[in-house]
């Protein structure tokens, strides 16, 4: 009854009676359910609930929260169920609770997967009431508090995932105080033999340092005595795991972390922390470069402070922070403020906007991933943000990870104007999409409604935001072409069978989709067209069922075959355009007036090859061969690769790429592949429309009286 009655104490401080009686009411039910249970260190399980709920009550959270805590098991590991807590506890408890519960019926092929799933739950509960969240991490935190009753292995991978989920989580949320213990038990239970060696390091060194800060904290109080400032002057010293960071991040040995030990001051307002700020730069110089204005720019998660180095005795760089009262309660609290303060106290008003702004993001995220192994890794991309901070044309900050692009910022002001950005201006300079953005620069995106998303940009955008909307575009525009692709594809293999797809109207034939366990007919064009199902099986399938003798339409009776192409043997025409579903040989590199052959892949959907590529033999063993030709008119350009013979003489490469480029011939690549005294071997990449273009840039080439021989590469 000891811990129980210790919880109940510490909840009157600041909850009505009744309240406290409701949350006793909750243990009575954990303990009932939690009966017979023991925890690995050998405890009976109601001394975990018990101890989540005393963190929430540290937390200062509200009666939902700390009965969610106390509950937070009891329907994944015993028979009570939802409606039971809904029904002595209210919806708002019993979504909580289910919200904080993991899955235990996914079938996945892995952990990843099964993880993933339970990270994403519980992320997307938290968008619809944060408090899940804060109940996840007060039940993490206790867990690692009693690690070591687990297994090495079992330790690892939980501090893992607390370093690389959970920690980071709480940093978003400006947990600090959970933040900073998550991270010292993660570091402990990773490296213990680093933690112990640092540990011992900052107890030996502790006592010159923090005398010689502490010296400085008396100056300053006694300065701002004088001039008439209030301020609270505390000390401050950096715990393990962020010595650690700063060690391995800045390749620095441990005597060089200098900022082990700082000063905080507390003032009542805005207005006072710059006062003070001048006051302390009156006394001790600052260090050029390390003055961070976090009141005018907050942190993602809503922090605001001063910072500044010192040189202080000894040129000693001392770090100083400065924040009214209101910011610390933000830093230490972040998101729990606002929870406490949710009856219009704006206190925390900064914290929780920024939040549930990111909130917001992380829902865009879920609706544009693909599986739940791609939406926690577009997740873990906003959880560590080294961020800058750039400006909209009308003044707005944006903040956004370091390595930003104009397409992250374009996603980061708007998904649609991501989805139709075209061009960027930096500063008012025309600049590349590709462009690493730097703080104080203003950022002005062009935008068109013909414009779409550029599969290349998946190689450059950081930003967890644009990675998930750039993905999820190019997803939907692979399906819309494998669907497009898969068509035609299925309709060229009915003509074999004397049929077509407009001859297939009647929903028995379709009847096929439940064999084949898809829901629709697009599903058919998709795997089709991706090369997953071969068209002409799924054709005589098709045929099979029209000659059924209930079919409306029984098929044409047989007849004669030729061997050449016939009306019904249609190939499908190939124009360059098609995107990602149809991919032109990089080995032979097809142009049209070239012979062409196409092969399903499957997942990569058709590949064309030239007709006379060595890699055929190959394919045909391995892969369905598919009848194609080039399309009447094609209007693009393709890549051919070239080789030049030439007289080895000095500037014959400037020569021959001056005679291609006189026909407005883009060169994509070029190179000396080989060389000796008497000859070289240029080597082109270059764009023709067709092989008469080819024809011409040949001509045009043998024109160079250097020029021995040219051949096209395949």
């Amino acid at each position: 009854m000891a811990p129980i009655s210790d919880l109940c104490t510490r909840a009157r401080e600041y909850l009505e009676p009744r309240q406290v009686e409701t949350i006793y009411r909750a243990y009575l039910l954990g303990a009932e359910a939690h009966r017979g249970q023991q925890r690995a260190t050998g405890d009976p399980y109601i001394t975990h609930p018990i101890a989540v709920s005393g963190i929430l009550v540290d937390m200062r959270l509200d009666t939902e929260s700390v009965i969610a805590g106390m509950l937070h098991d009891v329907m994944e590991d015993t028979p009570i169920g939802k409606e039971r807590i809904a029904r002595d506890f209210g919806k708002e408890v019993a979504d909580l609770v289910d919200g904080v519960t993991k899955l235990s019926q996914i079938e996945a092929a892995s952990r990843a997967v099964v993880q993933a799933e339970n990270y994403r739950k519980m992320l997307l509960a938290m968008t619809d009431d944060v408090r899940v969240m804060l109940v996840k991490l007060a039940d993490r935190l206790h867990n690692m508090r009693t690690l070591d009753a687990l297994r090495p292995d079992q330790r690892r991978r939980i501090a893992r995932e607390t370093l690389e989920i959970y920690s980071p989580i709480a940093i978003r949320l400006g947990l600090n105080v959970l933040k900073e213990e998550l991270e010292d038990l993660g570091f402990r239970a990773l490296y213990p033999n680093r933690y112990k060696v640092i540990q011992a390091e900052l107890r030996r060194t502790r006592g010159n340092r923090k005398r010689a800060v502490k010296n400085v904290q008396t100056a300053i109080r006694r300065r701002l005595r004088q001039e008439g400032l209030e301020a609270r002057v505390l000390g401050r010293e950096k715990h393990i795991y962020s010595v650690y960071r700063k060690m391995r991040d800045k390749k620095l040995p441990l005597e060089q972390v200098l900022d082990v030990y700082g000063i905080r001051v507390l003032v009542s307002s805005v207005d006072m922390c710059y006062r003070v700020l001048g006051s302390v730069h009156n006394l001790y110089k600052p260090r050029p470069g390390r003055f961070k204005d976090y009141i005018a720019i907050p942190k993602a998660n809503g922090y605001q402070s001063l910072h500044t180095v010192l040189f202080g005795p000894r040129g000693l760089p001392i770090e100083v922070q400065i924040r009214s009262q209101e910011m610390h309660e933000i830093a230490e609290s972040g998101i729990a403020a606002h929870v406490l303060y949710k009856d219009g106290n704006a206190r925390a008003s900064v914290a929780h906007r920024r939040a549930r702004n990111w909130m917001r993001e992380i829902l865009e995220m879920q609706k544009t991933a693909g599986d739940p192994v791609e939406f926690i890794e577009h997740v873990k991309v906003d959880l560590f943000p080294d961020t800058v901070f750039v400006f909209t044309p009308a003044g707005e900050i944006k903040e956004l990870a370091r390595g930003s692009t104009p397409v992250d910022f374009a996603y980061a002001v708007h998904t649609d104007i991501g989805n139709t950005c075209q061009a960027a201006r930096i500063d008012g300079r025309p600049s590349s999409l590709r462009t690493p953005l730097s703080t104080g620069q203003t950022v002005e995106i062009v935008t068109s409604r013909k414009a779409r998303p550029d599969p290349t940009w998946i190689n450059f955008v950081v930003t967890g935001k644009a990675q998930a909307n750039v993905r999820g575009y190019l997803k939907r525009l692979r399906r819309d072409e494998s669907i497009d692709l898969g068509r035609r594809l299925l309709d060229q293999a009915l003509r074999r069978e004397d049929l077509s797809l407009r001859k297939l109207r009647s929903g028995r034939e379709w009847e096929i989709l439940d064999e084949f366990s898809l829901d629709n007919r697009e599903d058919l064009f998709a795997d089709i067209g991706l090369g997953r199902r071969a068209a002409g099986l799924v054709a005589k399938r098709l045929a099979a069922s029209t000659r059924s003798p209930e079919s409306d339409e029984p098929r044409a009776e047989e007849g004669p075959r030729s061997n050449g192409r016939d009306k019904n043997h249609i190939p499908i025409f190939i124009a360059g355009t098609e995107g990602m579903v149809v991919n032109l040989g990089k080995c032979c590199r097809p142009i049209p007036g070239d012979p062409i052959v196409g092969f399903l892949s499957s997942g990569r959907g058709l590949v064309v090859h030239a007709g006379g590529c060595g890699n055929i033999p190959d394919l045909d063993a391995k892969h369905e061969c598919i009848d194609v030709d080039w399309a009447p008119t094609v209007d693009r350009e393709f890549p051919v690769d070239v080789r030049v013979e030439v007289e080895n003489r000095k500037g014959v490469l400037a020569t021959v790429a001056a005679a291609i480029s006189g026909l407005d011939v883009n060169i994509d690549a070029v190179g000396i592949v080989d060389r000796d005294g008497i000859n070289s071997e240029l080597a082109f990449t270059i764009e023709v429309n067709d092989r008469t273009h080819l024809a011409q840039v040949f001509r045009r080439i043998r024109t160079v009286p250097l020029v021995r021989r040219i051949i096209r590469q395949a």
